[in-house]
């Protein structure tokens, strides 16, 4: 029993705290100030770290091969996510939980329309731009208005099922077909490679949801566990922080996925998926040249 209670580290008593009462319209099950004086939900705020890395990997992989440029916007977004709900959990402001809520809309609609106006007319992208921007500026409003998070969620939820629905569509219609004639002899594994890598992140951001509802759900179930189990161990108790984590790593999949599906419609053959799937990070980056003499290796690492 000593050697088991020498491994356990007790919350805070005293749960006051730096930023003072919460004026936020939410909160999470992570109980507040429990670890800290100075962050409010110290694992919800440490978790959203994944966005900063790999915010920074995605935008330095968009400048270093000059992927496109909408995709800088995107990243931006990404980081700003992160550092919005890292702000939001650390303070339980009503503010900052704004600065994390309406980046997630931001983003998405970003991504919309690098989904809907690739390869697309000036004048239709130009449309598919004030569109999605009055779309944004109706969302915000209203949203600033009702203050319902549920609303937030939704609106959230469809703009995403509509980006990922578009490149699906464009997987099956346009770049299919275009494949099977440019490269018969590596269609089938470059067709896989797509899907893999859409499925990877569809899974992960599913997996985060269903973590995310049970630990709203089950909320009081959880504290009570955590505080038996005490620190370090109930932190792997912690249902939002794993959300963060993992759709943090679903949206970086499903955001490299477009970057790869619009290299792919190009028409040009000098890039390739970098990444073993669920044991790496993916990266679109170019092709090794090949030498008089030599061939280039097919091989995706």
């Amino acid at each position: 029993m000593e050697s088991a209670s020498a491994l356990q580290i007790p919350y805070r008593e005293d749960r006051d705290g730096f930023w003072g009462e919460q004026t936020s319209t939410l909160n999470w099950c992570e109980e507040d100030y429990n670890v800290t004086y100075y962050v409010a939900e110290l694992v919800n705020t440490l978790t959203n770290l994944v966005f900063l890395w790999l915010g920074v990997k995605g935008l330095i992989n968009v400048i270093q091969y000059k992927h496109s440029r909408v995709f800088i916007v995107v990243w931006l977004g990404y980081l700003l996510v992160g550092l919005g709900s890292m702000a939001f959990h650390a303070t339980l402001k009503y503010e900052m939980q704004l600065a994390d809520e309406l980046p997630m809309i931001y983003t998405v609609c970003v991504m919309c329309f690098a989904a809907y106006s690739f390869q697309r007319s000036l004048k239709a992208q130009i449309v598919i731009g004030i569109g999605l921007l009055a779309t944004a500026v109706w969302i915000t409003v209203y949203y600033l208005n009702a203050k319902n998070p549920v609303f937030h969620q939704a609106a959230f939820g469809l703009l995403q099922l509509a980006t990922t629905g578009r490149g699906f569509y464009v997987l099956e219609k346009k770049l299919k077909p275009t494949l099977k004639k440019r490269d018969p002899a590596g269609y089938d594994q470059q067709m896989k490679q797509m899907y893999t890598l859409a499925v990877a992140g569809t899974v992960l951001f599913s997996v985060g949801f269903v973590i995310w509802l049970l630990d709203n759900t089950f909320c009081h179930h959880l504290v009570s566990a955590r505080n038996q189990v005490l620190l370090p161990w109930a932190v792997v108790l912690e249902g939002h922080g794993w959300w963060h984590i993992l759709t943090g790593l679903g949206a970086y999949h499903m955001i490299l996925w477009r970057v790869w599906l619009n290299r792919c419609l190009e028409g040009k053959d000098d890039f390739m998926l970098d990444w073993r799937p669920y044991r790496s990070i993916p990266q679109v980056v170019p092709k090794p040249k090949t030498t008089p003499g030599t061939t280039e290796s097919k091989k995706i690492r």
